[in-house]
């Protein structure tokens, strides 16, 4: 099945109710464009969980290595990841609780959109949070 993201009124409400979001490939480094967008993201009042291997520490919050490190419900899963890795990302967001899994702009896979989309989640691929958050204001 051909990637369809929700309309931008659905978008909307997944923004308004959601509150916590764990990055998958957050940077520490504050040129990357995960970081400036998550930055964005907290400034806004969003709950930031990083998750990075390789940090201790990303926007004054502890990372972690992998989502089924974070404790409690995560609304959002937002990932800065290859299109290739997308796959082994949708298939660790089936271990947790989460509701949303969001790919950033111009990262798609066909193959996790669809083990997703026939599990009942929404999935939103190769749109940025940050853009779509000021769209929808």
């Amino acid at each position: 099945m051909a990637i369809e993201n929700p309309s931008r009124d659905e978008i909307r409400d997944i923004l308004k109710k959601s509150k916590r979001v764990a990055v998958v490939g957050l940077s520490d480094n504050p040129e990357r464009t995960s970081h400036m967008v998550s930055k964005a993201m907290q400034d806004a009042g969003y709950e930031i969980i990083p998750v990075n291997p390789k940090a201790d520490e990303i926007l004054g919050v502890k990372a972690v290595a992998s989502l089924k490190e974070i404790e409690g419900h995560v609304d959002i899963v937002n990932v800065f990841r290859r299109s290739e890795h997308l796959l082994d990302v949708a298939k660790e967001f089936l271990e947790i609780d989460a509701d949303i899994y969001w790919a950033q702009s111009g990262l798609e896979n066909e193959e996790a959109y669809n083990l997703l989309k026939e599990k009942g989640y929404t999935v939103i691929m190769d749109r940025c949070i940050k853009v779509e958050h000021a769209l929808t204001r």
